[in-house]
């Protein structure tokens, strides 16, 4: 720095490396936003070190020592641990049952990882904290519908829209569900369905959706990628359109929200 004002979070991981010494491996929630995770910084940059390095943890730093440093992943000259390594590693520390739920799914919806990958990487860890970890995996979904997920939350950067939830199920007035689609907007009633949510019968279809007065936009998985444009005017017009009309008297269960 050559100022006096409060330093940059890049400057802060290049200190915390300085100062954690050859081989150490910036982990945790910096790691995750490194590989491109939309999360927000934490006070401290988890940093890991080799077991002999007698250094002590900062205000600014928290230092772990490891017998298991993983082979670092480099983002301007900084050592960042891979997404799995990363993960787990801030999931042993999260107590919230809802926000470690959201952080196992993150890194797997953005196509860096297989929830297999978590599990490989909880198992050869430390198992120290890592009982509702090893909990949330087991319910954590398939590699094909969370890389679709992942494909659908780039896109709504492109989107001029505020942040849905991902993953629920809709029922009607009287509390039966309905359908179940990928993204929803509870203030519009506006569902996003695109190939991970196949119609379940009769009484749980996008033609019960529409009925009961929902807005769906239905998008083939491989227009996520090679049609962003056009599905990004879809899903504003669907938004736009559903604002007009008088909200259905329905409602969402079993939501996960967008950010941690």
């Amino acid at each position: 720095m050559l100022d006096d004002g409060q330093p940059s979070r890049r400057q802060l991981l290049r200190a915390a490396a300085y100062y954690a010494g050859t081989g150490c491996v910036v982990t945790g929630v910096d790691a995750l936003r490194a590989h491109g995770v939309k999360l927000t910084s934490s006070p401290q940059v988890h940093v890991l070190v080799p077991l002999h390095r007698r250094v002590l943890s900062q205000d600014f730093v928290k230092l772990e020592r490891t017998s298991r440093l993983p082979e670092p992943v480099y983002r301007h000259a900084i050592p960042f641990a891979p997404p799995p390594r990363a993960t787990i590693d801030l999931a042993r520390r999260e107590p919230v049952p809802d926000r470690l739920r959201r952080l196992l799914a993150l890194p797997v919806y953005y196509g860096l990882c297989t929830a297999n990958d978590l599990r490989h990487e909880l198992e050869a860890g430390n198992q120290r904290g890592t009982a509702a970890v090893r909990e949330m995996l087991r319910n954590l979904g398939s590699m094909g519908d969370t890389y679709l997920q992942g494909m659908a939350r780039e896109l709504l950067d492109y989107v001029p829209l505020p942040a849905p939830v991902w993953n629920v199920t809709v029922c009607d007035a009287l509390g039966r569900p309905i359908g179940v689609v990928d993204a929803w907007w509870d203030e519009v009633a506006l569902g996003w369905q695109f190939g991970g949510t196949p119609d379940r019968g009769p009484k749980m279809n996008h033609l019960a959706l529409t009925a009961a007065g929902v807005t769906l936009v239905r998008t083939e998985p491989a227009d996520l990628r090679i049609a962003i444009p056009r599905v990004a005017r879809e899903l504003t017009s669907a938004f736009a359109n559903a604002a007009k009309r008088q909200r259905p008297k329905v409602r969402a269960l079993g939501a996960i929200p967008a950010t941690v």
